[in-house]
């Protein structure tokens, strides 16, 4: 079995009174891509920050590659980082930046401007490298960041939040290029975000984090589709909750549920209730019903339908919904 690229064992970050990170303990896969997924103040950065060795852990210990780091300085852990922010140097070449970090390591010229051209042409760069940063778009910016931190070939890559400041259409360009440098080199790479849709789309292993903890690990298909908890649930989109008559919460998506009239019955959970509102969306319907769980409580629940047509279906009508069993997922509240 190899040897885990990252790890945190038993990791706390106190801040005072706060505590930003509660007792983590994570291995991070080598050659692979893993997030850090959560909404603000879940601990993601912090983490991140303390595996690149800006913070150091109030307790707990941090491997890179099975040797142990927590008091080892970021220079010396041979790790690089994008930040959100890219951090070029404005009156240096693209070139230059690039192979910044070479010339603290001290390579000679000739090397680090052949490994910095190495790493602009993964990126797709090598015929702006006599450009200056303010002659680069957003995103050619972000590429520069990335380049420069491929260039000294780390041993992890550390990307915090790095699409945040590019639109949506460079977001969804720039998961690409992650995900094929990430492939071409690879390079063990961990990413922290706060987009779900960024997570699922790049991750081999997504780590989902609330209040300071890991809540869920696994992969991307594990954790959208046996989420452990209502707010992981929430957090990837789930709106329909309800409790089992053994007092169990429940969730299921809403392409999985199906509408019913009032007398349906069969194999699976059938809801009796009333259509709540219907919100036509070109392909398909949301129709929401409002129905009784089989706790005796009135919930709202969220169909999406397709190919049923528009008008079909209005606020008033007798229909709640049915549910196969295999397609209800226990959580816990």
């Amino acid at each position: 079995m190899s040897v885990p690229a990252a790890q945190f064992v038993h990791v706390t970050q106190r801040f005072g009174d706060l505590v930003a990170v509660d007792d983590i303990s994570l291995d991070i896969e080598p050659g692979k891509l893993t997030t850090l997924l959560g909404p603000s103040g879940c601990g993601k950065t912090t983490s991140l920050r303390m595996l690149a060795g800006f913070n150091r852990p109030t307790s707990g210990q941090i491997l890179i590659n099975g040797e142990e780091c927590t008091k080892l300085p970021p220079e010396k852990r041979g790790l690089g980082m994008v930040f959100q922010q890219y951090a070029l140097f404005p009156h240096m070449t693209v070139r230059d930046n690039v192979a910044y970090g070479l010339k603290l390591r001290k390579v000679p010229l000739s090397e680090r401007h052949r490994q910095a051209d190495e790493a602009l042409e993964l990126v797709g760069l090598s015929a702006h490298a006599d450009k200056r940063p303010r002659q680069m778009s957003g995103g050619q910016q972000q590429r520069v960041a990335l380049a420069r931190a491929i260039a000294i070939r780390p041993r992890l890559l550390l990307l915090d939040e790095p699409l945040s400041a590019l639109d949506a259409r460079l977001r969804v360009e720039m998961r690409a290029e992650i995900r094929r440098i990430q492939a071409e080199t690879g390079l063990c790479v961990v990413l922290v975000t706060h987009d779900q849709d960024e997570a699922l789309e790049l991750s081999d292993q997504m780590v989902v984090m609330h209040a300071g903890k890991i809540e869920q690990a696994g992969s991307p298909e594990e954790v959208f589709n046996r989420p452990v908890s209502r707010f992981i649930a929430e957090f990837l989109g789930y709106e329909n909750f309800f409790t089992l008559a053994d007092g169990q919460l429940v969730t299921v998506r809403p392409e999985r549920l199906r509408l019913a009239g009032p007398d349906a019955a069969g194999p699976g959970l059938v809801l009796p209730g009333t259509v709540a509102d219907v919100a036509f969306r070109g392909v398909d319907l949301l129709v929401t019903s409002e129905v009784v769980d089989p706790s005796g409580a009135r919930v709202r629940l969220t169909a999406d339908l397709r190919g049923v047509p528009a008008g079909s279906i209005t606020p008033g009508d007798p229909a709640g919904v049915s549910i196969a069993p295999e397609h209800l997922i226990p959580i816990a509240s």
